[in-house]
């Protein structure tokens, strides 16, 4: 079965219901830090900061009308990776050979992997795996090993442990408000922020901190440090990327505590320097990111010959992450990232198909490819036309 066209489109997928009896969750007021935080004239709350950008979605069909969705970060400046170079490059291919389609891509742009190109492959990936079993007519897990397990295990992320204790979790993952040059003062303000959470959340749930690449090597461990009261069950991505050093030398020195890094690690090679050189205890690519269900399960193969764990950065909310921890025997979680508001249905911000979290777990759709269930009319080709500069807030 031949591709017969690639293409970037939107889901127009309408808003919920209006809910009552909610409150606005964490994720619409938390001050989360990030290396831009060095400049205090931009927010820190998320969905406002500069460079964040909502993603796109990747339509592959084949020749007898059967299509394959994949979705993928950073949409609007990937959009034109997937339309005007990946497209060309694989229409009229045999729609099954998928490890041939992404060794042509990644040969492609070679001279540009990282970042956007990635993250343009992985929603191209992400639909060539859909439609392989939607013609198969077989769940993508089973495509790639069968179930592993009875369920997914699931992580929330969030700073509202109340209401996702009420929801059934009991794992946790919290922000980061604290920025490396902001000295003793915030992090003071750090350790009472982990402590409270530590407190709603209780002694025998599992606590893990973020601070999304906010510190250097020298803060990174005082915070560890800081922090070893609390118990965290690992201490995420401190570090910027390029950092390796830094985080060989952090993980020799920090024995109390997991090192866990890779959501902004692009691709197998970039993991394959982590690993090598043993400098965390827990890689997490993105799936939508690092280049796909194909280039994860690579990152997993390495990980696990070298006794690392994989756990992915947001997968317990995809379709794909789900499918990847089910069929994955060294993936023992996936992350829940919490994008409701208090109160709120989890499904209500899921795609149709894609089961929502019960009791801190899940179980991916056994229908045909992902199982996602979209509707063919909130499908529409990617309007280059409406896409515009970013507006930055400041303050906060």
């Amino acid at each position: 079965m031949k591709i017969k066209n690639v293409r970037c489109v939107r889901i127009d997928k309408p808003d919920p219901p209006i809910r009552q009896n909610t409150k606005p969750g964490w994720n619409s007021h938390a001050i989360r830090s990030q290396p831009i935080a060095r400049y205090p004239e931009y927010t820190r709350v998320d969905g406002k900061k500069p460079g964040q950008i909502s993603k796109a979605w990747v339509q592959i069909t084949a020749e007898d009308g059967t299509y394959g969705l994949g979705s993928f970060a950073h949409g609007a400046m990937g959009a034109s990776v997937v339309d005007y170079l990946i497209a060309p490059l694989i229409e009229g291919k045999n729609a099954l050979a998928i490890e041939l389609l992404n060794d042509q891509i990644w040969r492609m742009h070679e001279g540009f992997q990282g970042g956007i190109a990635t993250a343009a492959q992985s929603g191209v990936d992400l639909a060539l795996w859909d439609l392989k079993g939607k013609l198969l007519q077989r769940p993508v897990y089973e495509l790639i090993g069968g179930p592993a397990h009875d369920h997914v295990e699931l992580y929330a992320t969030g700073d509202d442990i109340e209401w996702m204790r009420e929801l059934g979790f009991n794992r946790f993952k919290i922000s980061n408000p604290f920025f490396y040059e902001e000295g003793s003062e915030g992090l003071a303000k750090l350790e009472e922020h982990v402590a409270s959470q530590r407190l709603i959340a209780g002694n025998d749930a599992e606590l893990t901190f973020n601070p999304v690449m906010s510190f250097n090597s020298d803060l990174a461990l005082r915070v560890a440090e800081r922090l070893r009261p609390y118990k965290l069950r690992w201490f995420e991505e401190p570090l910027p990327p390029w950092d390796l050093e830094g985080y060989k030398e952090l993980n020799r020195a920090m024995s109390w505590t997991a090192l866990a890094t890779g959501e902004h690690h692009y691709g197998r090679k970039q993991f394959q320097q982590l690993i090598a050189a043993r400098a965390v205890d827990i890689v997490q690519p993105d799936i939508e990111w690092a280049g796909g269900l194909s280039e994860v399960l690579k990152i997993y193969t390495y990980a696990e010959a070298a006794g690392i764990q994989t756990i992915t950065h947001t997968g317990g909310n995809t379709a794909w992450g789900q499918h990847f921890a089910y069929a994955m025997p060294e993936t023992s979680l996936a992350e829940w990232f919490m994008s409701t508001d208090i109160g709120q249905p989890l499904l209500d911000n899921l795609m149709p198909g894609i089961p929502a979290a019960k009791d801190g777990k899940v179980v991916p759709s056994d229908a045909a490819g992902f199982g996602l269930e979209i509707p063919a009319e909130w499908i529409t080709p990617w309007d280059y036309s409406s896409q515009k500069r970013a507006v930055y807030n400041s303050g906060g």
